[in-house]
């Protein structure tokens, strides 16, 4: 492919990316500011997120990109990290077997946006979203957003806030039909966030897709930011439904030992966590959507 229009999808992506970052950290500083009096917390000050730049070098020791990340610890969120990166080098000898389009030239370049909410009201659902470009030999696109109720009477899909999330979902796939089928996306997305060793899944699903390389680049990534649109409002709107709501004691306790499986779930399964640590990315930022309090019975 020409190397010019290599260099043009890159920055493009890179300027999404970035811009998704900014406006998603604008709209959750906005629900903490909107926190109602009387709710619970309500007496707290309004969280803030804190930007730390970051730099990584590859296996061999040459520079290799980074990012930023940017966190937020407030009376709506008890931690929120929506971080981006763009990091590129020579894949790891061990690695390369593993990535498409790796095995007969190491270098690779990434970027991507990658969120993880865990609030402090157990009525307000956890959630993750992250979509990125890859570029091997080969390119592609991949991501998603999945939804985690704590509670296990808000964790069915008959609840207001699964159907609206899924409807969220479905809309961004049916808007580009011909590279983004939703049943699939869907049924994916069940598939990977699955505890195999609990037998169950992590929340009530979302939609999931990865090597998202249709032949129509402008499609992939039109659908792409449409992901990331369609989170960025849904979301919002389920916080603002849930975040006055009282909590007791009990439903704190099952809101911290539900956060276990999130914990399970990325140090043991999650491909983002496995890519990153194994490429040299910021250890923090990385483990950053590991929730701040958490038990296991």
């Amino acid at each position: 492919m020409d190397v010019a229009v290599i260099a043009s999808r890159k920055e493009r992506a890179r300027v999404w990316f970035e811009t998704l970052r900014d406006e998603i950290c604008e709209v959750f500083e906005g629900l903490e500011a909107s926190l109602p009096a009387g709710a619970p917390l309500a007496d707290w000050a309004p969280g803030r997120f804190l930007r730390t730049p970051w730099s990584r070098t590859d296996h061999s020791g040459k520079p290799g990109g980074g990012g930023e990340m940017s966190i937020m610890k407030g009376r709506v969120f008890e931690k929120v990290g929506v971080h981006v990166s763009t990091v590129f080098g020579d894949l790891a000898p061990e690695f390369r077997g593993e990535i498409p389009g790796a095995q007969s030239d190491p270098q690779f370049w990434a970027s991507g946006i990658s969120l993880i909410a865990h609030p402090h009201n157990p009525h307000v659902p956890a959630v993750h979203m992250n979509t990125r470009f890859v570029i091997t030999t080969k390119s592609w696109f991949g991501g998603g957003a999945d939804l985690t109720p704590v509670l296990a009477h808000r964790r069915r899909q008959s609840d207001p806030d699964a159907i609206a999330f899924h409807a969220a979902m479905k809309a961004a796939c049916d808007a580009h039909a011909a590279v983004a089928p939703y049943d699939k996306y869907k049924s994916w997305c069940d598939e990977y966030f699955y505890l195999k060793h609990r037998n169950e899944m992590r929340g009530i699903g979302g939609i999931f897709y990865d090597y998202l390389d249709s032949g129509d680049w402008e499609t992939d990534f039109a659908f792409t930011r449409d992901v990331g649109r369609a989170f960025r409002s849904i979301y919002p709107e389920l916080v603002k439904k849930n975040f006055t709501l009282p909590w007791t004691d009990r439903e704190r306790e099952e809101q911290l030992v539900r956060r276990g499986r999130y914990v399970e779930f990325n140090l043991l399964y999650d491909r983002g966590t496995i890519f990153g640590l194994r490429t040299g990315g910021n250890v923090e930022s990385i483990l950053s959507s590991l929730p701040p309090v958490v038990k296991w019975p």
